[in-house]
């Protein structure tokens, strides 16, 4: 089954995108490089609780 989580910004802080992954194959945290609108750049995002 799928899993929503949340992406937060590691500069800014905000939280920016909603997704979706499956635990069973993925059980660690997400980290992905992504566009934030706070920042106006590129920066990484990290699953959040």
């Amino acid at each position: 089954m799928r899993t929503r989580i949340t992406l937060a910004c590691t500069e800014c802080k905000h939280r920016n995108y909603n997704l979706t992954k499956e635990k069973k194959n993925h059980p660690e945290r997400m980290e992905v490089r992504k566009y934030c609108p706070f920042c106006k750049k590129h920066t990484v995002h990290k699953e959040t609780k």
